[in-house]
This record gives C-alpha cells, structure tokens and sequence, in this order.
C-alpha cells in the first residue's frame, strides 16, 4: 500500500478547535463492517450499541505537560516536547526539540534557574536530554502539549484530558475517550458490559505523518503499555472487545502478539493484518498520511473508511482530536 492512499480532502473548518459541550453531545457514525452502513448518532447513544458480556476497554494513561520553553547558553528560545523516559541512570528522555539543529551534544539548557543537559541526537528532530529532575521541571514549567493543529488556549489545555486519566505519561491524549462523560460510563455498565482499564502512553507517532513512500517501510517507534491482571481477566472472559481508541488498539494487540502484559510496543497496523482480539473499535476521524488512518483502514477496509471519511466531511462532521467518533462494529478479520 502507498502512503499515498492515506490522503483525503478536508476542508479547514472541519478541523475541531474545542470538544463538544458538553463532550457527550459530540456526533458518533457508527459503521456496521459486513453490511458496509452508516448510521448518524450522538455520543451519549454509545452504550445502546453494546452488549451483555462485552469489555469496554479504556486507555488511563495522563496527558503530562510536556511542552517546555528553554534558553540556550546566550542565545535564544526554543520549545521542548518530552515524549518518553528512557529508563537510564542518568534520568534521559527522548525530547522533540525545535529548532532541533542548534542544539548540540554537551550543551546546557536553562529553564528559570533550573539546568538541563543535552545527550545525544536521536534523529528526526529528537534529542536525548537528561536533569536530575524532568517530572519535576514538567510540573513547574510544563504546558499541555496540544497538537499543532489545535490553537492554544488554557481552555482547551484543559479539555485534552480524558475524565478517566490516571496514569501521567502520554505526550498526547486518547483522544477517542475524550467523548466520555461519568454518566456515559455508568450507561455503558448499566448496559450490561464491563469496563476494563488498560495503559499506553502514547508518543510521537501519534502526530508524526507517514513519510516513507511505501506504508509497510515505516517504523513505528516503541510506545509503554501494560495490561493488568485485573483488565486481563476481564478481556479474556468477554463476548466481545471493544477498543476506546487507536492506543487500547495497539496495546491489546501487542499483548496478543507478545504473549506479554506489558513492554514497549513498535507494533504497525496496516492493511492486511490479521486481528487477535479486537472486535469493536470506537475512534476518531484521523489526519491524513496517519499509522492510526492505516490501523482503522486494516479494521474495516480502505473502500469503506474512504466512503465514510466522504460521508463525515458531506455531513459536516468535525476531525481530528477535538472531533467527532466513529464506532466500527461487525468484526475485525481475523
């Protein structure tokens, strides 16, 4: 497949600036896979689409405020994005940095009276970059980082949270489960389905587009899941599985593959993959030359998503994170 077959026309104002208030009443088309139709809901409808038996399966990871401003030594600004810890002894982390070209190894960066330290490159922009204390410095400095297509508000800082999160690691939101409510969640057990809580912290994929010409030569970087024991038992015992989001996606997924209920997933899904657990997926409506466009295309078929991608643009639908969802029943093929 080309990476190519990842674009679609989208007209700017489609392009959703602020959640739905309140953030149930946003629109939901939910797509039935085998007979290839749509119907138009609301959000708030979710739970009259689930059955007794199901597992609702939710990503917890939280937003950190990743966006920092630092000062190199006698000179200007830039903006720092920390994506990822990398696990060393001398407190490194994976940094998105722009302009990422002054940047050198060995340098000191200052925020307020605090100092961090350059590594390393690591390519496309990413930086290894260490301090004695980066939770510390996130939670003194550190802004929401809201995608770029988003524009910076302290309102909508806030909204880019889902009313579930727990677990701080993620440079961006699950942005599927930004149409939650409390009262939503109550519904869906009142349905009869089980609520199942699972984390990925999702990094720098999620906003990166697909440059490689061909989609099978991209690679995916690792991303931290886990899979408790408590989710794990309830998922194995489930009718079906209903993934909130492209991130509990990858994560179950990843388990299916590894055997394991935690590690570093670098897992790819494009069209032709071969589903191990996922049966129902709720999702947004995803930026063009997107891994995540890929995955919904591999769930339910380029034809049918490129039809429904017509539908929601003829229908007014709003995209991207902020946007409206769509959920995707009738099986994945296995």
């Amino acid at each position: 497949m080309l990476t190519s077959e990842l674009n679609y026309r989208l007209p700017e104002d489609l392009i959703a600036q602020k959640p739905a208030t309140p953030r149930d009443s946003s629109r939901l088309m939910v797509i039935d896979v085998r007979k290839g139709t749509f119907e138009h809901c609301i959000f708030r409808e979710l739970p009259r689409f689930l059955l007794p038996g199901d597992a609702l399966v939710l990503n917890e990871t939280k937003v950190l405020p990743a966006r920092l401003f630092a000062r190199r030594p006698g000179e200007g600004g830039m903006e720092l994005l920390f994506l990822r810890d990398l696990g060393t002894e001398d407190g490194a982390w994976e940094v998105m940095a722009r302009p990422s070209k002054r940047l050198r190894a060995g340098m000191t960066l200052s925020i307020g009276e605090d100092k961090l330290r350059v590594l390393q490159p690591l390519g496309e922009g990413r930086w290894g970059i260490s301090s004695a204390d980066v939770l510390g410095l996130l939670k003194r400095y550190g802004r929401t980082p809201l995608p770029p297509y988003i524009r910076a508000t302290p309102e909508a800082e806030k909204a880019y949270q889902t009313v579930y999160a727990q677990k701080p690691g993620s440079a961006a939101a699950p942005t599927a489960g930004l149409h939650f409510s409390r009262e939503v969640l109550v519904e869906v057990e009142r349905a009869g389905a089980r609520i199942s809580r699972v984390t990925l912290h999702v990094g720098r994929d999620t906003f990166s587009p697909v440059r490689t010409e061909r989609l099978v030569d991209h690679r995916m970087c690792a991303e931290h899941y886990c899979i408790p024991d408590e989710a794990a038992e309830i998922i194995d015992r489930a009718e079906r599985v209903v993934a909130v989001g492209t991130t509990v996606t990858r994560a179950l997924e990843s388990w299916v593959a590894t055997g394991s209920q935690e590690g570093a997933s670098e897992l790819f899904i494009l069209p032709g993959y071969r589903w191990g657990i996922v049966d129902v997926l709720l999702t947004n409506f995803h930026l063009p030359r997107s891994t995540l466009l890929a995955m919904v295309m591999a769930f339910a078929g380029k034809e049918l998503i490129r039809e429904a991608y017509e539908a929601a643009v003829k229908e007014r639908y709003r995209f991207f994170s902020f946007g409206d969802a769509m959920l995707l029943v009738g099986g994945a093929p296995r």
